[in-house]
């Protein structure tokens, strides 16, 4: 017999990447992880961790078997669907989480609407980093997260997570108000080539998406100061410190002296739902997810 929980010792060190981040996350010591990856890899008769320079790598038997790992895992959260099935009606504790336009724009308005229709539920909001929602998804401490598309997510083809489409968040150009290009209905961002530029910080999830769009309309961006909160972005602009795209769904304080400016080919960002896969059928998480497309769609309206 597998113990599972060994089993799920294996699926950490793959997800952290490392033995050390893996016992971190599971508040074991890294002896006491290994040990349960050396007593998993007796139990089978194979080799599961392999020398890789300092460090360990799994072997190609590990990888194998964390396909089925991870299939057992997502069947064991249906199974726990299956035997709870007669207590259909949203309740509980709903644990959520997303990155910060998700959790200023998203997630409180949802709260409210599930609050007035399912009063014996219980929602609880973590604003966390797109990286971490994922592991937080992985350790089961949440139960939903809304994220954005970056290419450090984990692909969509990931059997751990259910990742699905939520809305496109378009980038506008943000200029001060008598900017040459503030009275136009739509801008070519090549005609921003030449101005100064502010963007994300370099490890923002954001830079990609501004650099790609510049990129894509011919030009590498002149980038004088970075920021990692868009408000501060917009009080650069409205010192006329440079231009910006900012998401349209990150609300800017309404008395600075800038205007948006919709951009030619639509750049936009991809906002997604994340589950662990076999939990998105779940009614809390069901519920939770309906009323996110509710207001996804009255955001892109």
């Amino acid at each position: 017999m597998i113990d599972l929980r060994r089993l799920h010792v294996l699926r950490a060190v793959a997800h952290y990447g490392t033995v050390t981040a893996a016992a971190r996350a599971l508040h074991f010591t890294p002896s006491a992880a290994s040990q349960q990856i050396r007593q998993l890899a007796r139990d089978l008769g194979v080799d599961l961790l392999e020398p890789q320079g300092r460090g360990v790598r799994l072997t190609p038997a590990a990888e194998s078997l964390l396909a089925h790992a991870d299939a057992i895992q997502a069947r064991w959260e249906e199974a726990e669907l299956d035997l709870r099935a007669e207590y259909s009606a949203p309740s509980g504790q709903l644990r959520v989480s997303g990155f910060q336009t998700a959790a200023a724009l998203l997630l409180p308005p949802m709260a409210v609407r599930l609050a007035e229709r399912h009063p014996r539920l219980t929602v609880r909001i973590r604003e966390s980093g797109v990286p971490e929602c994922f592991d937080l998804l992985f350790e089961g401490e949440i139960d939903l997260a809304v994220v954005e598309v970056t290419p450090h997510n984990p692909p969509p083809g990931d059997a751990r997570f259910d990742q699905r489409p939520l809305l496109d968040d378009p980038y506008d150009l943000v200029v001060p108000d008598d900017h040459r290009l503030a009275g136009l209905a739509r801008v070519d961002l090549a005609e921003a080539a030449r101005e100064a530029w502010i963007a994300p910080v370099p490890d923002s999830p954001c830079r990609p998406h501004v650099m790609s769009a510049c990129g894509a309309a011919g030009f590498t961006p002149d980038v004088i100061h970075h920021a990692k909160d868009w408000n501060v972005t917009a009080h650069l602009i409205a010192h006329r410190l440079g231009v910006a795209l900012i998401p349209r769904l990150a609300r800017l304080s309404p008395d600075l002296p800038i205007t948006r400016v919709c951009c030619v080919g639509n750049p936009h960002r991809m906002i997604l739902s994340a589950t662990r896969t076999g939990c998105r059928t779940r009614p809390a998480v069901a519920a939770a997810l309906e009323q996110l497309r509710e207001l996804a769609a009255t955001a892109e309206a």
